[in-house]
């Protein structure tokens, strides 16, 4: 399918978009020509497909970019179905391939920093998370083609995500009953990376090579990606590759010292398919060497060296007969380690933690004289191996008296071992954690305009590593923290039910209602000491208890016509919430010195409190006129997030009020866009946090797409531009932990291309 000509939205109609999209096909992005963002079609992921689409949600930010490959590939005999033949589509937004290739982000959760309703921890370029509705760390749960990361990103936040954008295909957000299949403590969300390293949604006789690159000026970075895939008869490979690497970026108050970002990785995938089902495989490689600007961090240089390498597996198979439709399966194997890297203490008796860095760390060097390191050591290291498998039953469509029933029941299993050495032991003893679940997804139709949802899960998890005894005024003595053996184990139970309603004028109403329940993580538990890369002194509670949350959420929406929009607000009541507090006091390496003036660390202590989480997102985009063979609209936005605790005080680290709009023109070929963000100030802030101030993100771009045919330039082409923090404006995050020791990038302008073949 080549590029078609624009079609206004209101003439378009919406049961032909449905036909487009095959009911049980595998993300066929790229699809339908050119499309305005707001009713962009794309056939949902694995996880979530409905056998009645219903559009994504519009992006906040605007018109959906033309795609770099409008040609979707013919319907392999195998395709693999969806989750479950489901009618209703969750809650659910989505990062598209043209959002990441215009995206500045350096590393993954700095995709979600301007998207509504969320934002990112940005803790460093290398190191970011994605923040949803104020809820980080272990409340957002990460997935790269329906398994865990198996990282260590949630336990600091200068530990990276290993995913790379570029790896990363699109991007969901999944709420709602669906988000029960990954995780019962997952109350901001699941975040699920897709990408094609078990290549499932090619024909056979396809051949497919996409190669895109990017350069930017705030840091001299430039980053570019790879992708091939194939399929010969029964069998189909993908390999990918990509690579970025930035320096230490500018801000409108000079360089950010120690910001710079070096990243790589590969993969390598196959699958077999057969009458009834398939199976494949991939291994792939992150690799990432960043610095951590701000405080003592950036004057010592401290840098993190990463590598992970994961296999994963994949099948299905469809049985002839019986109540299982499908039977799917998914089992991951990862090993991940990293070094905190830089310059010598200058206290004496921290020296017996630190050891020399090796030859593998040569590469390295070259960043250590340009910031002015001195000798180098490995402070702190942490290694984890960690398996995880998943298994799900799809029921076939059961006649009620009600309507059609459906749905499956899944068991996931997985085991995490987490060695540390040097500060980082100090920091948190090796530990293991061990967790079994079952859950159920169910749908009901009442009606062609009424749907039903419903989800359960019951979850085990173990535990067991070395608990902190620690005095009450959190001071010494004793000059250092006693440790004894522990255990805890913890069986959370989480439910979720939804309801959708069709309303005239296109319109969908919806409403959900969740109770769930989150088992503490080890570092919640067992930490007790620096952690030289965050500049934090951690202590942990190894007697907390499960975190409850009570969440209800509205939202309606409207995803046809001239205007479209979709809002929604939420409230959620914690029993016990889980959060991390500065206590106000410093120290440095050892407990011993807790209570110093201006010490090296902010002591951090892990609690539990009863807290309140009330917000709303709201985002939408008009049509306004044709204007030269394209189409002229608007688009507007608001989110916020109020985060209370019981007694009066607010939660740390939550986003302010924001509130944008902007406009965008787009015919065949081209896309032109502006958008300015507005965040108010945040003096809402936890006990011996920085109140942060308001400013204001404008960016803009403007890209060329199309399809060229059998050229030499390939078969379709996109060059793009895009400038971001026009105003060159002082940003600083209310989400991170350092807010008062980081700016943003200043302004900066991306030149991207990307050519398929």
């Amino acid at each position: 399918m080549g590029v078609s000509s624009v079609t206004p939205v209101w003439a378009q109609d919406a049961s032909d978009a449905e036909a487009e999209m095959p009911p049980v096909e595998v993300i066929q992005e790229d699809e339908g020509g050119v499309e305005l963002p707001p009713i962009t079609v794309e056939a949902p992921s694995e996880a979530r497909a409905p056998v009645r689409a219903r559009p994504t949600p519009a992006p906040s930010a605007g018109p959906a970019q033309v795609e770099a490959v409008p040609v979707a590939a013919p319907v392999a005999p195998f395709t693999p179905s969806p989750a479950q033949n489901s009618a209703v589509q969750p809650p659910i937004d989505a990062v598209t391939p043209a959002e990441i290739e215009r995206s500045p982000a350096q590393s993954f959760g700095d995709l979600f920093f301007d998207k509504p309703g969320a934002t990112s921890s940005t803790f460093a370029p290398g190191a970011s998370r994605p923040v949803l509705r104020g809820l980080d760390g272990h409340r957002v749960d990460i997935q790269e083609n329906g398994l865990g990361i198996g990282d260590v990103s949630a336990l600091g936040g200068d530990h990276a995500v290993p995913i790379d954008p570029l790896a990363a295909n699109r991007v969901e957000i999944i709420r709602g009953p669906e988000s029960l299949r990954y995780s019962s403590g997952s109350v901001g969300g699941v975040v699920n990376a897709v990408s094609g390293r078990i290549p499932v949604d090619i024909a056979p006789g396809t051949t497919r090579l996409e190669a895109q690159g990017a350069g930017t000026t705030v840091d001299d970075g430039f980053d570019g990606a790879v992708q091939f895939e194939n399929r010969t008869g029964n069998v189909a490979v993908h390999v990918d590759a990509y690579g970025r690497n930035a320096e230490d970026y500018e801000t409108p108050l000079g360089t950010q010292d120690n910001s710079f970002v070096e990243t790589e990785g590969q993969s390598a995938g196959a699958t077999l398919f057969f009458d009834r089902g398939f199976i494949g495989t991939s291994v792939s490689r992150f690799a990432s060497d960043y610095g951590i600007p701000g405080g003592e961090e950036a004057e010592l240089g401290i840098h993190i060296d990463m590598e992970q390498v994961r296999w994963t597996n994949r099948g299905a198979y469809r049985p002839l007969g019986g109540p299982v439709s499908e039977v799917r399966f998914w089992l991951g194997y990862s090993d991940y380690h990293h070094d905190e890297i830089g310059q010598e203490h200058d206290h004496a008796h921290e020296e017996e933690h630190e050891h020399e860095v090796g030859e593998h760390h040569d590469e390295h060097e070259e960043h250590a004289e340009e910031h002015d390191h001195g000798e180098e050591v490995v402070h702190g290291t942490f290694a984890q191996k960690t398996w995880e498998a998943r298994t799900e039953f799809q029921q076939r469509t059961v006649a009620t008296g009600l309507g059609p029933v459906n749905g499956l029941l899944g068991f996931s299993w997985s085991h995490n071992d987490l060695q540390t050495e040097g500060e980082a032991a100090e920091f948190l003893a090796p530990n293991t954690t061990r967790d079994v679940a079952a859950y159920l997804f169910e749908e009901l139709e009442l009606s062609d305009t009424l749907r039903l949802q419903g989800a359960a899960r019951l979850e085990h998890r173990q535990v067991d590593g070395y608990a902190p005894e620690v005095p009450a005024d959190l001071l010494p003595p004793p000059d250092e923290i006693p440790t004894i053996a522990a255990g805890r184990d913890f069986t959370p139970f989480s439910a979720s039910i939804g309801l959708e309603r069709d309303l005239p004028k296109a319109m969908v109403l919806r409403a959900d209602a969740e109770y769930s329940e989150r088992a503490p993580t080890a570092a919640e538990l067992f930490s007790k000491g620096s952690h030289h890369a965050s500049g934090t002194f951690d202590i942990g509670d190894p007697d907390l208890d499960v975190e409850t949350a009570k969440s209800i959420e509205v939202g309606i929406e409207r995803n046809a016509g001239r205007f479209r929009f979709d809002a929604s607000a939420y409230h959620t009541d914690f029993d016990g919430f889980i959060f991390e507090q500065l206590t106000g006091i410093t120290c440095n390496e050892k407990f011993e010195s807790c209570g110093i003036k201006d010490g090296e660390f902010d002591q951090v202590i892990i609690g539990q409190q009863d807290a309140t989480f009330t917000g709303a997102e709201l985002q939408g985009a008009y049509d306004v006129t044709e204007i030269a063979g394209g189409i002229f609209g608007v688009t507007g936005r608001y989110d916020f997030v109020y985060a209370k605790f019981a007694d009066g005080t607010y939660v740390p680290r939550i986003p302010p009020h924001r509130l944008g709009g902007g406009f965008y023109w787009q015919d065949d070929h081209w896309l032109a866009r502006v958008t300015l963000l507005h965040a108010f100030a945040q003096d809402e802030v936890g006990a011996n946090e920085f109140e942060t101030p308001a400013y204001d993100l404008l960016n803009a771009s403007l890209s060329w797409s199309g399809a060229l045919g059998q050229s030499r330039f390939g078969e379709s082409l996109t060059l793009g531009i895009a400038a971001d923090n026009l105003l060159d404006d002082e940003i600083r995050n209310a989400a991170s932990f350092k807010a008062d020791e980081v700016l943003l990038p200043g302004r900066s302008f991306r030149l991207f291309a990307k050519a398929a073949f």
